[in-house]
């Protein structure tokens, strides 16, 4: 069975050191992606903006800074707040987000209660589709067997 897990929060959208403005958005979590979490940004249009990357990028990113290239992330005070800063990198542009620490971690910790770490890969059943694919089916026995017949002929006709 798998499992959805969801959060909606309010982001910051930080446009420079003195302003920022509120986005909402939310993470998700499912089992059947189990390396993966999803956020959607609101940000009114007819479509959110849709981020996929790592879990593991988020886990230690609520702890110490981590990450290089489209997406990084370290937590940090912000007035006297615990925050994490997401800094996302794409052609069209980059994005510098502030998400409240503790909402985060706890949304973070759910998901590592239901998919603990190391255990992502047998969310993904290779075993069972590496089986399935590689088993033998009747048609295979044709395949196996020779589909012309030898040039020697079996009654002895020329």
């Amino acid at each position: 069975m798998d499992t959805v897990v969801e959060r909606e929060l309010e982001l910051r959208l930080v446009l420079s050191p003195e302003h920022s403005i509120p986005v909402p958005a939310l993470l998700t979590y499912r089992t059947e992606d189990p390396y993966a979490v999803h956020i959607d940004f609101h940000i009114g249009t007819e479509f959110p903006v849709h981020w996929t990357f790592a879990r593991d990028l988020l886990v230690e990113g609520v702890f110490r800074p981590c990450g290089q290239g489209d997406v990084r992330i370290w937590p940090t005070k912000v007035e006297r707040r615990n925050v994490v800063f997401v800094a996302l990198t794409s052609p069209d542009g980059n994005a510098l987000l502030e998400m409240p620490s503790a909402a985060v971690a706890a949304w973070v910790e759910r998901t590592l209660r239901i998919v603990p770490p190391g255990t992502e890969s047998e969310r993904l059943g290779l075993d069972e589709g590496l089986a399935r694919l590689l088993a033998p089916l009747p048609a295979d026995d044709l395949w196996l067997s020779d589909p012309w017949p030898s040039d020697e002929s079996q009654d002895g006709e020329a």
